[in-house]
């Protein structure tokens, strides 16, 4: 892989950070981290609290207003229709500011859509049990009042727990905004979000404790945070600004999200954007500011399970068809190039970890040091005319199919790089380090669009990021589409 010939910045000095004290829990003595299985109960109960509400509700206008005889099949049926809609919806969703009024029309449109399905059905099927458009409107109404009403109690059940025993949270930024959230916190416990620490990454610890408040504990980064996290049970942050406009905000999303837990970006007057972490996400307030529910678009287990079949079964036909031409390849750097066909070299993967990338040999390094650190050129003179042939027409890239079968790699993701530059870029570039949400591929959305080669490492960042924010199975097709039509084009990734 030919890279960009720009100077590399050098590795700064570690800085030091001093550790602070964090607030402990209020009740109980949890420093540890929450077992996984509250974690989850935490995670899905407030959801089955309201799909519980929702299923009476139905159960209960069928019952009163449906005819003696129309078989309790039909509730069923009615069910299996309404509470995946009421998902698809949203309804279902973690709300900081939930309000049973506020979902009424959605509720009310949903349940006329569920009883027109049902009256139509049984018209054509069972004519006999046929209900009229009375029946229909009263079901409806009934249905979406009870569920309002069921709803509401939900909401204010959670709401009185959350007062007694509020949720550990950690606000992340600098500046008024940032003192501002954490003050609406503390006034308002019925958010149920308890402030034990506010992480600024920029290391600004001259920020005054809030009047009549306990002085809250200032983390300079993600080590100090993913202490809090752990001492205090942290299970909900809010961001004052962008992740990535936020010093180390990457490390500390990913930390924060591998603890499991819940986080938000307050936006209003001086806060900023909406990141593309929660398009899409209906937004939710917090004592006035808007709310966005942050999420990794990443966390599809559905479509990565399709993701790894599919690497997997064309990774494998990809060997088995490709094999006539790697056999001639390693033919020819063996007779051209010497002994040992097979290069391989230490890269970074999803998560930053490493994994050793296979490539045929086009050149050999002086020694490890070179090979670890040194920003190779395609006009190196020791590349022999077989290794430039291979660089430009990518082959040299095919034993990579050998690390997609394995799993380390998959068939289209942000292209690997070694350790050294992965530290160097991530400190240069930022976003760079956010690339690695994903598994590394053997191409990506920036090699298609003519980022390969001698060309910008801020730009391939940018598809790289693109791609994960936007990512799909129909675009990984596309990209192998793309791919394939570029196959022999000169250039090199």
């Amino acid at each position: 892989m030919t890279m960009e010939s720009a100077p590399v910045p050098g590795a700064g000095p570690a800085t030091a950070v001093q550790a602070h004290t964090v607030h402990p829990p209020r009740s109980g003595g949890g420093a540890a981290r929450a077992p996984r299985a509250s974690r989850g109960r935490a995670r899905w109960g407030p959801a089955a609290q309201l799909l519980a509400a929702d299923a009476a509700a139905t159960a209960l206008v069928f019952a009163l207003l449906a005819p003696a005889s129309l078989p309790w099949t039909v509730l069923a049926a009615q069910a299996a229709v309404l509470l995946p809609l009421h998902a698809y919806r949203g309804l279902y969703r973690l709300s900081l500011s939930p309000s049973a009024l506020s979902e009424l029309p959605a509720l009310l449109g949903l349940s006329l859509l569920q009883w027109y399905a049902t009256m139509q059905a049984l018209g054509v099927l069972a004519p006999h049990h046929a209900i009229g458009w009375t029946v229909l409107a009263y079901a409806a109404a009934a249905q979406s009042a009870l569920c309002a009403a069921g709803r509401a109690a939900v909401y204010r059940s959670r709401q009185r727990a959350g007062v007694r025993r509020p949720a550990s949270t950690l606000v992340v930024g600098q500046g008024p905004v940032a003192r501002q959230v954490t003050a609406a916190l503390h006034d308002h416990p019925e958010y149920g979000l308890r402030p034990v620490g506010l992480v600024d990454p920029a290391g600004d610890h001259s920020a005054p404790a809030r009047s009549g408040a306990a002085p809250l504990p200032v983390l300079a980064g993600p080590r100090e945070a993913s202490r809090a996290v752990v001492q205090n049970s942290v299970r909900h942050a809010v961001f004052t600004a962008p992740v990535d406009s936020t010093p180390d905000g990457a490390a500390l999303f990913a930390l924060l999200d591998g603890h499991g837990c819940r986080m938000w970006l307050v936006t209003g007057p001086g806060a900023g954007a909406v990141p593309a972490r929660s398009a899409g996400s209906r937004p939710d307030h917090l004592w006035g500011f808007t709310a966005h529910p942050l999420h990794d678009r990443t966390r599809r287990p559905v479509g990565h399970a399709a993701k790894r079949a599919m690497d997997t079964l064309l990774a494998g036909l990809g060997l088995v068809v490709a094999a006539p031409v790697m056999g001639a390849c390693a033919l020819a750097v063996r007779l051209s190039d010497g002994p040992g066909v097979i290069f391989r070299q230490e890269r970074v993967g999803r998560y930053g970890r490493p994994f050793v990338l296979l490539k045929f040999r086009t050149l050999r390094p002086a020694d490890a040091q070179e090979s670890a650190t040194r920003w190779n050129v395609a006009s190196d003179g020791r590349v022999s005319r077989v290794g430039r042939l291979l660089r430009r027409t990518s082959l040299d890239e095919l034993p990579q199919l050998w690390n997609v079968l394995r799993g380390d790699m998959s068939l289209v993701g942000p292209r690997p790089e070694r350790p050294f530059f992965v530290a160097q870029f991530s400190r240069a570039h930022p976003g760079y380090q956010d690339r690695h949400r994903m598994p590394v591929g053997l191409t990506g959305l920036a090699q298609v669009n003519g980022l390969r080669g001698d060309t910008s490492i801020e730009e391939r960042a940018r598809f790289d990021n693109r791609y994960i924010d936007t990512w799909s199975l129909w675009q990984d097709a596309c990209v192998l589409a793309r791919t394939a039509g570029s196959l022999f084009r000169l250039g090199g990734s």
